[in-house]
């Protein structure tokens, strides 16, 4: 296996990212990367490894769906009261990273992550799956639970406490977040591992400053 893992290699030659074909707005940017990978065969093209640390000072990374992104930020949903949840509300610094193989690419953000508005929160609940609502309502996110069938089991309470047609409210504890973005990071695979990666970093006055960095 070892000498398997070892010998795993690409040459990556796909395509390039000149200094003068970037957009000088890093959302823009974004917007053309994520529409381009959209039109690939990749799968969740949204999915996004989100890293943050808590009050013991270890990171931690989970993988989540970007569900919005503007000049604002990018927006994922979560249970206020889970790990990632609990540690944003200690220390708001958040990384995050798209890799899309597809076009051997990735973005890197760095940036602080806030709750958005229960009005955004409550709008994008309510167009969720009906399971999806009560998967959120009845899940005690990144607490141990006895077993599978205690999980189970309170789904099917909740579904038969409220029946086909009764309404789910957006459990308090259930909401979105959105990253505002300090430092974001264009990597394009190259051959010979001379990867382009253009860097973005939002000065003082929300001016953002382009370099490009060494692979």
């Amino acid at each position: 296996m070892a000498n398997t893992i070892s010998s795993m290699r690409l040459s990556y030659e796909l395509a390039r990212l000149g200094d003068r074909n970037v957009d000088r707005d890093p959302m823009l940017q974004f917007t053309t990367w994520f529409t381009e990978v959209c039109d690939t065969a990749i799968a969740e093209a949204n999915a996004m490894v989100i890293s943050t640390v808590g009050a013991d000072n270890v990171p931690s990374s989970r993988a989540v769906l970007l569900k919005q992104f503007d000049q604002r930020g990018f927006v994922f949903f979560t249970n206020y009261e889970s790990q990632k949840g609990r540690e944003l509300a200690h220390n708001p610094h958040v990384a995050a990273l798209f890799y899309w193989p597809t076009l051997q690419r990735q973005v890197r953000i760095v940036g602080v992550a806030e709750p958005i508005s229960a009005t955004e929160s409550d709008h994008y609940f309510a167009s969720r799956p009906r399971g999806s609502q009560l998967g959120a309502a009845v899940s005690p996110q990144s607490e141990p639970i006895p077993d599978r069938h205690w999980l189970e089991e309170r789904f099917a309470e909740a579904e038969r406490a409220l029946g086909p047609d009764g309404q789910i409210a957006r459990p308090a504890h259930w909401g979105g977040y959105r990253i505002a973005p300090q430092t974001v990071e264009f990597w394009q695979g190259r051959p010979n591992r001379l990867h382009d990666r253009i860097r973005y970093r939002r000065g003082d006055e929300g001016e953002w400053t382009i370099e490009r960095l060494a692979p």
